[in-house]
């Protein structure tokens, strides 16, 4: 019986290393090709250069194009975990009618493409006489962020012991008073990972950004647009490595948010225990 866990152990591991190595390993790609000193992606490389980096920081609308998406990026993370704190607390905390179906359809962008809800934002919009920009692409966004959010604090709300709500009532507090003192600093670690993780979400979202947005691209759409004219895709690579290096840390950080909430509660749970 151990050797054939042994052998199953040894193939899933196997197979994961290999399906890690197929997605990731074209990514490495990315940053060398960056440093190459040519505007051609070929082997071998003819030299190394750090000027299409340079002609990255130079570039004005470049810079424009990174605005424009962190304060998409800010704006829908800021939203996406607001409303997925009031989901996750009346989900968690109240048997509410129709709950099941209410959350299923708030779960819903996770699993429809990105297109359809796009193309269903844009006509919705522009029947309604809406303009289309960062506001539009900020909402497509938090569409799509929302369920995110919720699934990341619902875990916190479940996490930790609603005793100290319930003790906190008892002395006298309200609602209100008992959330800032008593629940939110309980799920802040939660907060701020939907935070990240809505932010990134947001800030590497490209279909929405596409389809909502006008003349004022997001940088996701501007590198769409640099691909056409190949004596610009140095730079493109140069921008896509340092968007991969952020977008790693930021889900790194986290995931580290993450993994102390759920270490919090369970060293909560022993001590309680």
């Amino acid at each position: 019986m151990n050797s054939k866990m042994n052998v199953a152990a040894r193939i899933l591991g196997a197979y994961a290393v290999i399906y890690v190595a197929y997605l990731y390993v074209p990514v490495l790609f990315l940053p060398l090709f960056s440093f190459n000193d040519s505007i051609y992606i070929s082997f071998p490389l003819r030299g190394w250069t750090l000027k299409w980096y340079q002609t990255m920081f130079a570039n004005e609308a470049l810079h424009r194009a990174l605005m424009n998406s962190l304060k998409v990026g800010m704006m829908t993370a800021l939203i996406s975990t607001i409303l997925g704190i009031l989901g996750a607390r009346a989900v968690t905390r109240y048997q509410l009618p129709g709950q099941k179906p209410v959350v299923a359809m708030i779960m819903l962008p996770l699993v429809v493409p990105e297109i359809i809800l796009a193309m269903a934002l844009l006509i919705i919009i522009l029947r309604t006489g809406g303009s289309l920009g960062l506001v539009s692409i900020a909402a497509g966004h938090v569409l799509i962020c929302v369920p995110f959010a919720m699934v990341v604090l619902m875990s916190r709300f479940e996490g930790f012991d609603r005793s100290l709500e319930e003790a906190s009532y008892d002395l006298g507090e309200n609602a209100w008073w008992t959330f800032w003192r008593v629940t939110f600093p309980n799920v802040l670690p939660g907060i701020v990972a939907s935070l990240l993780l809505t932010f990134t979400i947001s800030f590497d979202e490209f279909i929405m950004a596409f389809f909502l947005g006008s003349t004022n691209p997001t940088l996701p759409v501007f590198m769409w647009n640099q691909l056409r004219f190949p004596k610009l895709l140095p730079g493109v690579l140069a921008l896509g490595a340092c968007i991969l290096i952020a977008s790693v840390f930021i889900v790194l950080l986290a995931e580290w948010f993450r993994r102390r909430n759920t270490s919090e509660t369970q060293t909560g749970d022993m001590i309680i225990g």
